[in-house]
């Protein structure tokens, strides 16, 4: 048998668990307990434990907080500012546009950047940090069926992404982010065993599907407020009408509301540090 390896077992002890997941891991042992002394009961733990795993299941919203800590605004310090976050970069194409608009403007942002990605293209991260902007964890290859893995592969894509993004930038991540922004419920120890925090949002514009810049900037910016973090994609942005990724139409008058709102953008690292 395999011993078990040593960082998962540092990260299953550095972890407090909410009181949801303790509640279920207590619920686990006293199913294994119950079938340790009655071993025909087990149709009815199985049954117990199904609705147990329906109920994280549905919890695992990418804005939810039952499961643990997570970011969905700044801090109350920071009613004046907004958080720009790009997602799924950095791409040779947009991020470098993305960058100069951003830079026109006065602003800074947060890349929670797919660390495979950034290997390929370390010169550009390396800019957005010279750019003043912080790069982010958003795991290494951004599996799509992420929130379904099994705590060693957890571990290894948030891991090696970590890896990656220190290595180019000299500065290890502080945030991360889930693919899909779906919550695994044994990603919290995952997290506290490389220093990380969990990040979401609190409005998207979607802009990986809707064509239309309009129609995403209406959801970003209707009801705009001072604490509001903000999703958008420099990589797998989706193009509009005419060819041109989605959040480049999109970012020149969303930085505009946000001026004219009276508000700042600033990065995570900066904000909600």
């Amino acid at each position: 048998m395999r011993p078990p390896n040593p960082s998962v077992v540092a990260s299953l002890r550095a972890w407090h668990p909410a009181p949801l997941p303790r509640a279920s891991l207590w619920l686990h042992g006293l199913g294994a307990a119950t079938l340790a002394v009655q071993p025909g009961l087990w149709p009815q733990v199985l049954g117990v434990l199904a609705c147990n795993h329906a109920l994280l299941a549905g919890l695992m919203h990418p804005r939810g907080t039952l499961l643990g800590p997570n970011l969905v605004r700044l801090p109350e310090s920071h009613g004046d500012a907004v958080a720009l976050t790009f997602d799924d970069g950095p791409d040779p194409e947009v991020t470098p546009r993305v960058l100069d608009l951003l830079e026109a403007a006065g602003a800074r942002a947060t890349f929670f950047v797919i660390g495979a990605r950034a290997a390929r293209h370390p010169a550009l991260l390396r800019e957005i940090v010279a750019r003043g902007h912080s790069v982010e964890n958003h795991s290494q290859t951004h599996p799509g069926h992420f929130a379904a893995h099994g705590l060693w592969a957890l571990r290894r894509e948030v891991a090696a992404a970590q890896d990656s993004i220190a290595g180019i930038t000299g500065i290890a991540p502080r945030w991360f982010r889930a693919p899909m922004g779906l919550r695994s419920p044994l990603l919290d120890p995952v997290l506290a065993g490389q220093g990380l925090r969990l990040a979401a949002w609190t409005r998207r514009g979607y802009d990986t599907r809707i064509r239309d810049p309009q129609r995403v900037l209406r959801r970003l910016a209707g009801g705009l407020a001072g604490r509001d973090i903000l999703l958008l994609h420099d990589g797998n942005a989706a193009r509009d009408p005419w060819g041109r990724p989605v959040v480049l139409s999109v970012l020149p008058p969303l930085l505009a509301r946000i001026r004219a709102a009276g508000l700042s953008a600033l990065s995570l690292t900066t904000a909600a540090a």
